[in-house]
C-alpha cells in the first residue's frame, strides 16, 4: 500500500453536505462525478494530505443507499493507493483475504478499484485503487 488515497463518506445529499466541508471547515472542493456502474454520485474534497469522497446514492438499490439505511451517514470506506492493482489483489488473496469483486472495477476519476470484504477486516471496508495516467497527465484528481 502506497498511502491512504481517500476516505469515503456516505451522505444522503452532496448538495446539503458539501457546505459543511467547504464553508465550515474551509476545505477545497475538487470536483463532482457520477459513477453509473456503482450507482453513486461523488464529490471530492481536498483535505490536505488526503481527499474526502462524499458518496450519494443514485438509486435506492445502490450499495451506498443500503449502507445509509443500515448505518446512516458517516465513514463508508478507507482507500489505499496501490501500483499494479491486479497483482496486489492476487497477493492479498494468497494471504487468504476475500474481495467483494474478484476483478477491479472503474471508479471515480477512471481509477481501478476493488474492495476487501469487511468481515475479514474487523468491520472496516477497505478499497484498493490504482490511478491510471496517460503520459503528461498530472497526479491530481
Amino acid at each position: 500500500m502506497k498511502k491512504v488515497d481517500h476516505l469515503g463518506i456516505a451522505v444522503q445529499s452532496i448538495k446539503e453536505s458539501l457546505p459543511f466541508y467547504t464553508e465550515m471547515l474551509a476545505l477545497t472542493f475538487i470536483r463532482e462525478e457520477i459513477i453509473t456502474n456503482q450507482g453513486v454520485k461523488v464529490a471530492f474534497i481536498d483535505a490536505g494530505n488526503v481527499k474526502l469522497e462524499l458518496l450519494e446514492p443514485l438509486t435506492g438499490e445502490s450499495p451506498i443507499a443500503k449502507f445509509l439505511s443500515k448505518k446512516g451517514e458517516g465513514i463508508h470506506h478507507i482507500a489505499f493507493e496501490v501500483e499494479g492493482i491486479e497483482n496486489r489483489i492476487d497477493e492479498l488473496k494468497e494471504k487468504g483475504l476475500t474481495f467483494i469483486s474478484d476483478k477491479p472495477k472503474k471508479g471515480a476519476g477512471g481509477a481501478d478499484v476493488a474492495f476487501l470484504h469487511p468481515k475479514q477486516a474487523h468491520g472496516v471496508l477497505f478499497e484498493v485503487c490504482e490511478h491510471t495516467r496517460e503520459k503528461g497527465e498530472s497526479n491530481h484528481e
